[in-house]
C-alpha cells in the first residue's frame, strides 16, 4: 500500500506545445525527448490512511495542482478494484520548480510509478506513461529513460497517445546537455495556460504542429546515427518555432529573458571558434545546452560568462525507478 519511486525530467528536442483536448491532455503533435540525470524528482505514495494528502517540495498542494494528483490516484484506485481508500502523497525535487526544466513530467512520471506499485498494480511502462500523461503531458516521456518518443495518437480516448523508448540512455553515453539556470524564479504563464493562449490566438499555430510532427523522424534517423551538428541544429530549429508561435499569440507571449537570448545567440560565435554547442528552450528562461563529453566544460563556461547563476551537467538519463527509502 506505501511505494516510492524517483524518476528524471526530459528536455524536449522536438517540442510539445498545445493540446487538442485539454481533459485528457492530448497533443496536436508527436514530440520527441531526452531523459536528463543526475536531475529527479523522488515521490512517495500510500493508500488506506484517514485521508487525502497532496504535499509537494514542502507545502500543502492547493487548487489545480492538488486537483491533478488527485485525478492520477483516482485513476489508479479505479483500475485496481476501487477499494484502496484515501492517500498520502508527498513529492520533492532537486531542481527549481516552474522555471522550464520540466519539474512536473518529473513529479508526475514518479507519481504514476509509485502510486500503480503502492496500488499492488504490475509494472508496466505503456500503463504508467498514459497515466503520467493524465497529469502533465511531457510526463509520459519520462517514465523510460534515454530518447523517448511521445506518439500524438489517433484516438479520442486516448489509448494511443503514450511515450515509447526509441532509443536507452546507453545509446549515445558521449552526449551531455548543460542546463543554465539564468533565472530560479517561477514563470510567470504556466506551460499549460501559455499553450493554451497559443493554440486558441497564434496564426502560426497549425503550420507550427505540422512541421513539429515530421521533424520526429528526422530526429530520430540523426539520433540513430549520433549525428550531433544534425541534432543541434534541428533541436534549435524546433526551438526558435515553438517560442514563434507564443511570440506571435494575442497578446505575445514570451518566455525569454534578456540574459536568455543572449546566450543563446552567442552559440553562434563559439561554434565559429570549433566549439560544438548548441540550444534548447522549453517554456522558461533557461537554455539547455547540447554538446557533447569533451566540450561540456568550455559549455559550462560559456554559461557562467553569459550570467547562468549555476549550471547541472546532465547526461542521458534513465528509467523511473521504485526505491526502498520514502519520504514518510
Amino acid at each position: 500500500m506505501k511505494a516510492t519511486a524517483l524518476a528524471h525530467p526530459n528536455i524536449a528536442l522536438v517540442k510539445y506545445w498545445g493540446k487538442r483536448d485539454e481533459a485528457l491532455i492530448l497533443p496536436h503533435q508527436s514530440s520527441l525527448s531526452l531523459t536528463l540525470s543526475p536531475l529527479s524528482v523522488t515521490t512517495t505514495v500510500e493508500f488506506g490512511v484517514s485521508s487525502d494528502q497532496v504535499e509537494l517540495n514542502g507545502h500543502t498542494a492547493k487548487g489545480s495542482e492538488r486537483e491533478r494528483v488527485l485525478r492520477a490516484l483516482e485513476t489508479v484506485r479505479a483500475e485496481a478494484g476501487g477499494k484502496l481508500g484515501p492517500a498520502r502523497m508527498v513529492s520533492r525535487g532537486d531542481f527549481p520548480a516552474s522555471a522550464g526544466l520540466a519539474s512536473s513530467a518529473a513529479g508526475f512520471a514518479a507519481l504514476a510509478v509509485a502510486a500503480r506499485a503502492a496500488a499492488g498494480l504490475p509494472a508496466d511502462p505503456k500503463a504508467a506513461s498514459v497515466l503520467a500523461r493524465r497529469g502533465s503531458g511531457s510526463a509520459c516521456r519520462s517514465v523510460q529513460g534515454g530518447f523517448c518518443e511521445w506518439r500524438r495518437g489517433e484516438r479520442a480516448d486516448g489509448a494511443d497517445s503514450y511515450a515509447v523508448q526509441r532509443f536507452d540512455e546507453k545509446h549515445w553515453p558521449e552526449l551531455r546537455m548543460v542546463v543554465a539556470i539564468l533565472n530560479r524564479d517561477e514563470k510567470e504563464v504556466k506551460s499549460r495556460d501559455g499553450m493554451k493562449h497559443t493554440v486558441d490566438t497564434s496564426p502560426y499555430y497549425e503550420a507550427w504542429a505540422r512541421d513539429a510532427e515530421v521533424e520526429v523522424p528526422r530526429a530520430v534517423e540523426i539520433i540513430q546515427r549520433k549525428d550531433l551538428e544534425a541534432l543541434g541544429e534541428l533541436s534549435e530549429r524546433n526551438a526558435w518555432r515553438m517560442h514563434a508561435t507564443a511570440f506571435a499569440a494575442n497578446p505575445p507571449l514570451c518566455y525569454m529573458h534578456p540574459n536568455t537570448l543572449g546566450l543563446i545567440q552567442h552559440l553562434r560565435e563559439q561554434r565559429k571558434k570549433g566549439i560544438p554547442v548548441w540550444f534548447t528552450l522549453d517554456a522558461g528562461p533557461n537554455p539547455v545546452l547540447l554538446t557533447d563529453a569533451a566540450h561540456e566544460v568550455a559549455a559550462e563556461a560559456l554559461a557562467r560568462a553569459c550570467g547562468a547563476v549555476d549550471v547541472v551537467r546532465c547526461v542521458p538519463g534513465g528509467d523511473a525507478t521504485l526505491k526502498s527509502e520514502h519520504l514518510f
